[in-house]
């Protein structure tokens, strides 16, 4: 891996071991209305910001009690050694998904996850007014317009000629951006999508397969540089 790497990963069901905005509309809904948008944006009637604005509105659920859910919920346990293990090659890792920052840097903060990683985060965004949950979506592409926060602008954007791109999800928001990649770690949505259009990638069930490959590859590279020093 001669090239300047750029690792990518999504966030629910990948860095973490379930899908936590998924668990959460299910827990804190008023009615099942979250269910009918679930099922339309599954068939395509519907696009993911849509989706997702209808499905917050059935939310009621207050700050403190939100981030008391929060507080039990754990990161891959080999999320903190890939992040170890890119920092000393110098490599800043993103974090690309489509739920919100507010319950992203809640987990890895509660994890022991804050800024020593350099990670970068692209998200939707949310905002609290009493017990409502309100979203904001900056990195929503209007030429596309399927997922609420375009993956694929963040990858294209900083994978330029001469990168090495990895790509680590699970779901559909994460089949244009995973597209664009060299090497793609699939499970899930995105796992059966890539077998039924024949596209290489590699499955993996948790991180431990990822840190193994990047463990690999970037030891092979340092090696490789050494001896042509």
């Amino acid at each position: 891996m001669d090239r300047e790497t750029r690792v990518f990963l999504d966030f629910d069901n990948t860095i973490t071991s379930f899908d936590v905005l998924d668990d959460l509309i299910q827990r804190f809904s008023q009615d099942k209305e979250w269910e009918i948008l679930e099922a339309d944006w599954a068939k395509g009637r519907i696009t993911s910001k849509q989706c997702l604005e209808g499905q917050l509105r059935s939310i009621r659920v207050d700050k403190p009690r939100l981030l008391s859910y929060l507080s039990q919920i754990k990161v891959d346990p080999y999320f903190i050694p890939i992040l170890d293990l890119l920092k000393g090659r110098g490599i800043a890792p993103v974090i690309v998904s489509d739920s919100f920052s507010f319950l992203i840097e809640t987990i890895l903060k509660n994890n022991g996850i804050n800024g020593q990683y350099g990670l970068k985060i692209f998200s939707n965004r949310l905002w609290f007014r009493a017990d409502r949950l309100i979203p904001e979506f900056p990195h929503h592409s209007a030429a596309c317009g399927k997922c609420a926060n375009c993956k694929r602008g963040h990858v294209v954007d900083k994978t330029g000629r001469g990168k090495h791109c990895v790509y680590i999800g699970d779901g559909r928001s994460d089949i244009c951006a995973a597209q664009f990649a060299d090497v793609v770690f699939a499970k899930d949505t995105l796992l059966k999508y890539f077998q039924a259009k024949k596209i290489k990638c590699a499955a993996f069930k948790d991180l431990k397969d990822v840190y193994l490959y990047l463990e690999g590859e970037l030891n092979d590279s340092a090696q490789t540089k050494k001896t042509r020093r």
